[in-house]
């Protein structure tokens, strides 16, 4: 009895351990007893083993493997079945580079073939997946909800960039929600659609039409697509709202073997200037065998038409293979694109490789790109050459040897060739290597000049590297004015990190230039410009430097570009007015002597305002000999405001010019004169000159105010002038006068006939006139009756005169004198009264500078006898 005992005792502790030890020991029975019914050369494995508690099976993390590449990995799932079954998993991330390691056939004897069989043995489940991604799709992320019982498959996926909602019952499946987020910043894709699933699930559905209207980027109007399809031939149908053509027409058919793209139809209307349009054919062969055994042909044509005429161009695709380990895909594109008057050629043979997921597309020998034309008006590419062969293209980035050669002209300014050569290395904006070197001529027609550049740089990762740069022209005329051999050349190189969190921007250049020559006799010694640029990137940098030329100088620049607006201001410290000598014609024979000039400038230019600027110059202790005359302390301040074309001269006070002294034939002194408005003037702003006064000879001439446009005289006054230093100054021998004179000019500048209109003189004082004894003589000799007459003005006492004068804008000019007096000869006293008219063109008489031997002709001329009267009976006197 014992032994039976003992046989029962055994018996009841491995019922009740043998439980407990599988499921301890899950994590290492389950994966062999499920590798079973897993397809050959996959396996199953878990971090952690699986836990049973008593809501159901919780596994921590189940890794699913397809040779050595982990296909999916599970984390956080749990089995419960609260009323049907219930699956739950944390988070699955499924790697589709792996499905190439999945073996090709994976046919389990005694499977279940058709779709009805499927359904059948689906068990009432709820499967949920709360972050379900795919690799290297990460995009399109979500969760995941499944229904399913053996009538009736639901779907719902909810993602950020993706949604679905669909039902399976029987054969007929119906998407009723279908978005997917394919471009950031658009409206997403949707599409609803009903399908009739094949028996035997192997295929694509049976029969099928989608519907689908979407918003395509950067065009306005919607589309609306269409897909049918009925057995093995079906037809897609896009149309943009209120165009006649469609987007996308493509008839297509599938067998077994192949499927084809036939005869199918696009076209693009919303490429400005360019609308696009063509035909695409394409064969996929043995797509049933998976993406890596199908071969792929196709090609796919674009029409183009311009001012130019129409042009073809054609990719030829394949015969090859896109596989997700190593693509094999000849690529062609030939033909010609045209756009308004540009032309571009291309001849492109390349190759495409590598994993679909990451492919590189290389140019094979023989690959160019040309192009010809007019881009815009004024501008002419007579060629223009990409050479690519060698060069390829990938996710990393771009390698080879970059080459550009451009051949242009522009009708104004003349032509020029530019050349490019550089190599690049997985080169992407921002990423990778490119270096370059350039270098071109050509001829600047307007300046009658030949310039050249050439230089070296470089693009790393963040930064861009201007490391040379030599540029100028061997000349630069225009007008009055020729500039020898300008040249701009780097002092630093020039530094352009665009990285986002410590952008900056730094260099330094220098602009240099031999003499300027003017035609006139002046020289600008050989110029100077060195400034310095620093800031964040070439929208955004402050600048300083300074402009010299020789002695002349420096001018201290500094501002600012914020991408939009230059600003900056020139500040020229004070230095002696001498070292403008070499800008002084030699034929003026000018000599500056003494003075010194300082000034200061804000400036400003954007586009649609122009240039503005604002400041002040002065001049002080002025002066200048020259062999006739002297200048002697001149001051000139000279406040002013430039926009929009406009000067604003003396903004806050007038432009005032003071000048000690100006020696001549007639000596000038205390020199004074204000000016303050807009030039050019206006109605609105008007240009005022105002205290205006100069003593000379012995007296003064001042003028209160000028004001342009001018609609009354400027009042031009003389004060106390005084004839015996007027008459020394005309250095004149045929006659002497004394006394002082007044009078008033009213002076117009824009009159239609006037210059001088009713201006007067008169003496306030006595005067008197000497007429020279050997010309009174010679006037005696030649003619009797005016010598007569001038025997009276020999010596004459001039006791009232008034004169009226006019000046008309031909240079005539008008006296009409009357003169009374005393004349004394020989003892004798006679009234005497003169009345005279006197014409001359002013013009003429400064021309020729004769004012003697003029008067001397009309003394001959005009001159009449007194009138003799007696008084009382005593002596007669002549009048």
């Amino acid at each position: 009895m014992k032994g039976k005992y003992k046989a029962a005792l055994a018996l009841l502790l491995l019922i009740i351990l043998l439980p407990l030890t599988l499921a301890m020991t899950l994590g290492y029975w389950v994966p062999t007893l499920v590798g079973i019914w897993l397809p050959a050369g996959t396996r199953i494995a878990f971090e952690q083993s699986p836990k049973i508690t008593r809501s159901g099976l919780q596994i921590p993390d189940l890794r699913y493997f397809a040779g050595e590449c982990t296909l999916a990995r599970l984390e956080n799932v749990s089995l419960s079945h609260p009323s049907r079954w219930q699956l739950h998993a944390g988070s699955v991330n499924i790697d589709s580079a792996c499905f190439s390691k999945l073996p090709q056939s994976d046919a389990v004897p005694g499977a279940p073939r058709t779709l009805a069989e499927w359904q059948s043995m689906l068990p009432n489940t709820w499967l949920t997946i709360d972050n379900l991604r795919f690799a290297p799709w990460e995009k399109w992320q979500g969760k995941l909800s499944l229904s399913l019982t053996p009538q009736r498959q639901e779907i719902h996926y909810d993602g950020p960039d993706a949604k679905l909602r669909a039902r399976l019952k029987g054969q007929a499946l119906v998407v009723s929600q279908f978005e997917a987020q394919v471009m950031d910043n658009e409206p997403p894709l949707k599409l609803v659609g009903k399908f009739t699933m094949p028996l035997v699930p192997d295929g694509l559905p049976v029969q099928g039409h989608v519907e689908s209207t979407f918003q395509l980027p950067q065009i306005s109007p919607l589309v609306d697509a269409e897909l049918d399809w009925n057995g093995n031939q079906g037809q897609l149908l896009a149309m943009a709202r209120g165009e006649p053509d469609p987007l996308l027409d493509l008839p297509w058919t599938l067998t077994e073997q192949q499927l084809t793209l036939s005869d199918g139809r696009w076209s693009w209307p919303f490429q400005d200037g360019i609308p696009l349009s063509g035909r695409i054919g394409l064969k996929i062969d043995d797509w049933q065998k998976g993406l890596e055994q199908m071969q792929i042909t196709g090609r796919l044509n674009v029409l183009t038409s311009g001012d130019a005429g129409k042009g073809n161009a054609v990719l030829t695709i394949g015969p090859g293979k896109l596989s997700m380990e190593n693509s094999d895909m000849p690529l062609q594109l030939t033909g010609e694109a045209k756009q308004g008057d540009l032309i571009l050629y291309a001849v492109l043979p390349a190759h495409l490789k590598g994993m679909l997921t990451d492919p590189s597309l290389t140019f094979l020998p023989g690959a160019l790109l040309r192009s010809r034309g007019r881009i815009i008006d004024s501008l002419n590419i007579d060629d223009i050459r990409w050479p690519l062969a060698g060069v390829k293209v990938a996710r990393q980035g771009v390698d080879g040897r970059l080459q550009a050669i451009l051949k242009a002209h522009e009708d104004a300014t003349g032509d020029f060739v530019l050349h490019l050569d550089g190599k690049a290395e997985n080169f992407l904006p921002d990423k990778g290597t490119w270096e370059w070197r350039y270098w071109g001529d050509g001829h600047f027609t307007p300046m009658q000049a030949r310039w050249d550049v050439k230089g070296t740089g470089m693009w790393r990762d963040s930064a861009i590297v201007l490391n040379t740069l030599s540029t100028g022209f061997d000349k630069l005329q225009y007008g009055t004015m020729t500039m020898a051999k300008p040249r701009l050349v780097l002092e630093e190189p020039i530094h352009w990190n665009r990285d986002e969190q410590h952008p900056s921007f730094k260099g330094a250049l220098s602009l240099d230039a031999a003499e300027t020559t003017f035609t006139g006799g002046s020289v600008l010694p050989p110029s100077t410009f060195k400034f310095s640029v620093d800031g964040r990137d070439p929208t955004f940098f402050l600048f300083k430097g300074n402009l010299r030329a020789q002695a002349i100088g420096p001018i201290q620049l500094s501002g600012r570009w914020d991408g939009e607006r230059l600003r900056g201001q020139a500040w020229w410290p004070k230095q002696s007015l001498t070292v403008f000598q070499p800008l002084v014609p030699p034929d003026l024979k000018m000599a500056l002597r003494d003075g010194e000039l300082y000034a200061q400038v804000a400036f400003s230019a954007a586009a649609g305002q122009g240039f503005e600027a604002g400041g002040h110059g002065v001049l002080k202790g002025g002066s200048a000999w020259m062999p006739d005359n002297q200048v002697n302390g001149v001051d000139f301040v000279l406040p002013f405001r430039f926009k929009e074309g406009v000067w604003d001269l003396g903004t806050r006070h007038p432009v005032s010019l003071r000048i000690a002294e100006i020696v001549n034939q007639v000596t000038a002194k205390n020199v004074t004169a204000d000016l303050q408005g807009t030039w050019p003037y206006s109605e609105t702003s008007p240009l005022q000159l105002s205290n205006v006064s100069v003593d000379i000879l012995g007296g003064k001439l001042t003028m209160q105010q000028l004001r342009m446009p001018q609609h009354d005289p400027a009042l031009l006054r003389l004060q106390n002038i005084s004839t015996s230093e007027l008459i020394s100054a005309v250095n004149t021998k045929q006659f002497a006068m004394s006394g002082a004179m007044n009078g008033a000019l009213p002076l117009w500048l824009n009159n239609d006939k006037w210059i001088i209109k009713d201006g007067w003189l008169n003496n306030p004082g006595p005067m008197t006139l000497r007429v020279d004894k050997d010309m009174a003589d010679a006037i005696v000799d030649d003619n009797i009756a005016a010598g007569a007459a001038i025997n009276w003005l020999r010596y004459m006492e001039i006791s009232r005169s008034w004169t009226k004068i006019n000046l008309d804008n031909l240079g005539m000019l008008t006296l009409d004198a009357r003169i009374s007096g005393t004349s004394r000869v020989d003892g004798k006293s006679n009234t005497v009264h003169l009345n005279y008219t006197h014409q001359e063109n002013v013009f003429d008489l400064w021309r020729s500078l004769r004012f003697g031997d003029n008067l001397q002709s009309w003394l001959e001329q005009h001159a009449t006898l007194p009138v003799s009267r007696c008084d009382g009976g005593k002596e007669c006197k002549e009048q």
